[in-house]
C-alpha cells in the first residue's frame, strides 16, 4: 500500500526590491511545497512576461531565517527592513540577471510550518520514490 500524497502547500507571500532606479518594487510571488518533492520549496514570480519559478532547497529556507545560507545561485540571509521589521534576503543570480528582494520573516515561518505539518523535517528521505526516479533515470521520462 502507497502512503497517500499530501495535499500541495501554497502561500503568496509579498516580496520586496529595488529597481534599477533605486524605487522600491512590491509584488507577490506563490511559495509551493509538495511531499512528492520534499526537499524543495518552489518560488514562483509572476511576472508580465510569464510566470518565472525557481527551486529552493527548504532547507536552505529554514538557515536563512537566522543566518546567511547558500552560495552560488541563491542566497539568504537574516536583515531588518527600512520599517524595523525581521526578513530574510533573497539574493537570486542566473545568467540573465539578478534579483535581490526580501520577504518578511513572519511569513516564511507562516509557511514553513505548513510544510512541517505535510512532511516533519528530517522525515523527507521516506517519501522519496527512489525505485520510481531510477525507472525515470534508466528509461527516460514521458515527457521527453
Amino acid at each position: 500500500m502507497t502512503q497517500p500524497v499530501s495535499p500541495a502547500v501554497s502561500q503568496d507571500i509579498t516580496l520586496r526590491c529595488l529597481d534599477e532606479r533605486g524605487a522600491d518594487v512590491v509584488f507577490v510571488a506563490s511559495f509551493g511545497y509538495r511531499s512528492d518533492d520534499p526537499y524543495a520549496v518552489w518560488l514562483t514570480f509572476h511576472i508580465p512576461g510569464g510566470d518565472v519559478s525557481w527551486a529552493v532547497a527548504r532547507s536552505l529556507v529554514v538557515q536563512g531565517l537566522t543566518e546567511p545560507a547558500g552560495d552560488g545561485d541563491i542566497r539568504l540571509w537574516p536583515s531588518i527592513d527600512d520599517e524595523g521589521r525581521a526578513v530574510v534576503v533573497f539574493d537570486f543570480h542566473s545568467p540573465s540577471g539578478r534579483l535581490l528582494t526580501q520577504a518578511r520573516t513572519s511569513e516564511l515561518h507562516t509557511f514553513l510550518a505548513q510544510t512541517r505539518d505535510a512532511v516533519p523535517f528530517g522525515q523527507e528521505a521516506g517519501l522519496l520514490d527512489l525505485d520510481g526516479l531510477v525507472h525515470d533515470l534508466l528509461t527516460g521520462s514521458e515527457a521527453e
